[in-house]
């Protein structure tokens, strides 16, 4: 199905479409909720939550600024940072550190192959070392501008502008494909 058709179908609240959708992209959707938050249990619930909000407001979703895979996953991953700022998580003790869980998760369920099957992988070893770090830690890891500029001592500004040529660079091979 191509994507024009997948938005078409959402927008008319096609039932094959939403679990067209589910079957393709479920898998690497819930991979960039899975990066963010280390509990399974949350993570399927934060994803159930993005995927509906994402069928309930695919009519805010603009072909010009970008790919519906692009918007999911924004949806996706603001709903995790939501998650794990929340005063649940934050009081549950339940933010642990996630790159062993991230990596034990991509290997028992197939997340990784799931996300190469899209090319972001590829798409992102295009990006200089600046830029890989930077939205390796912001759009994977779920760090803010603020955090990464306070964590590794980079100034706020210069994160900034490493994310808009990060993007910009993202989005004219994209174009591309």
């Amino acid at each position: 199905m191509q994507e024009e058709q997948l938005i078409e179908g959402l927008r008319a609240r096609d039932r094959k479409t939403t679990e067209y959708l589910y079957e393709k992209y479920s898998r690497a959707l819930y991979a960039v909720i899975a990066r963010i938050l280390s509990d399974q249990d949350i993570a399927e619930e934060v994803f159930h939550d993005a995927f509906i909000k994402i069928t309930k407001k695919i009519d805010s979703y603009e072909e010009s600024k970008g790919r519906l895979y692009t918007w999911m996953a924004n949806i996706c991953r603001n709903s995790a940072i939501d998650k794990l700022r929340s005063k649940e998580i934050s009081q549950s003790g339940k933010t642990n550190g996630i790159d062993d869980f991230v990596y034990g998760l991509e290997s028992q369920s197939g997340t990784m192959e799931q996300v190469e099957g899209i090319g972001v992988r590829e798409l992102i070893t295009q990006l200089n070392e600046d830029q890989r770090f930077i939205i390796d830690h912001i759009y994977f890891k779920g760090y803010t501008h603020s955090e990464v500029s306070e964590e590794y001592d980079i100034p706020l500004g210069t994160v900034k502008s490493r994310v808009r040529a990060a993007l910009q660079v993202l989005k004219k091979n994209l174009d591309r494909i």
